[in-house]
């Protein structure tokens, strides 16, 4: 038969020793003292082994508070130890709009782009080669070089896509603005750590407020434009062996091209790669940037 059970037991009893360190019954029971108990009735003796008693689980450790310090004599754990933050976690440095690269006056007479952060936008028609080119480009530098497609980052949509080739609209503009946006904050944030960028985009010189001043306007006036322009030959052939919605016809890629002459005459450094591959076209345009650093063109 069991019997309910009233206060807390003590630790078990060794034989030998006296009551176990540390426990107190009135450890266990704040309060006033109570007079004595009135005697209980006698209970018949138990016909099984009693257990061992066990003690009170210990009470959880409440959250620090901010006290002057611990009261006398309690038991304090010992301190944390410190552990630095292995989270990878960097903090940024805001990604401030890019200036115009300053050149050192040591440098002036022929600065190196191999080994200068800058940040270039390559532009071009389809069939140019300005992704081939910004990708061997960035992979050939001494120092760190990041590439940003604007294609590439427009085709981020997955559902809901707005392709200029089905028709050019309202839709496909605001996510073509949304994607030069996206690319452009990319671009100041890996300058902002040391990083350059070279970023391709077929702008049109015709639309100068959209073209070449949205780029001014999100990665800065430091921004150093190229413009890839092969023969309309040699961009139907590389067209050509396109797939998917970066195929164009016939008549948009000589469209775009024709468009794209208006470059010549506007201040800007032109590339004319039809005789080139893409080692020597980007060995070419260390050239131009080295130029352009030095004396950076008016846009």
């Amino acid at each position: 038969m069991q019997h309910p059970v009233g206060s807390p037991l003590p630790p078990p009893h060794q034989p030998g020793h006296g009551p176990a360190a540390g426990w107190s019954p009135a450890a266990h029971h704040p309060g006033p003292q109570q007079g004595p108990a009135a005697p209980l009735p006698p209970h018949p003796a138990p016909d099984y082994p009693t257990r061992a008693p066990v003690p009170p689980a210990p009470p959880r450790a409440a959250a620090p508070q901010p006290a002057p310090g611990p009261a006398p004599g309690a038991h304090q754990p010992p301190p944390a130890p410190h552990v630095p933050d292995t989270t990878g976690h960097v903090r940024l440095p805001p990604g401030a709009p890019v200036a115009v690269p300053s050149v050192p006056p040591a440098m002036a007479a022929a600065p190196d782009a191999t080994t200068t952060t800058l940040a270039v936008l390559l532009i071009g028609p389809a069939g140019a080669g300005k992704t081939s080119v910004a990708k061997y480009w960035a992979d050939h530098r001494r120092v760190p070089t990041a590439h940003i497609s604007l294609d590439d980052v427009r085709e981020w949509v997955r559902s809901g896509f707005a392709d200029p080739q089905t028709g050019w609209n309202e839709h496909s503009e605001a996510q073509y603005r949304l994607a030069r946006r996206t690319c452009g904050f990319s671009a100041r944030n890996f300058l902002a750590n040391g990083i350059s960028c070279i970023l391709d985009d077929a702008v049109f010189p015709d639309r100068p407020v959209v073209g070449l001043g949205g780029w001014k306007r999100h990665v800065g006036p430091g921004l150093l434009p190229v413009v890839l322009l092969p023969g309309l030959d040699v961009v139907l052939e590389r067209n050509a062996e396109r797939s998917g919605n970066r195929r164009l016809t016939d008549e948009e890629v000589a469209r775009i091209h024709g468009r794209m002459a208006g470059w010549y005459g506007s201040g800007l450094p032109i590339i004319d790669n039809s005789q080139l591959d893409v080692p020597e076209t980007a060995q070419l345009l260390n050239e131009v940037l080295s130029r352009s650093i030095a004396s950076p063109p008016t846009w």
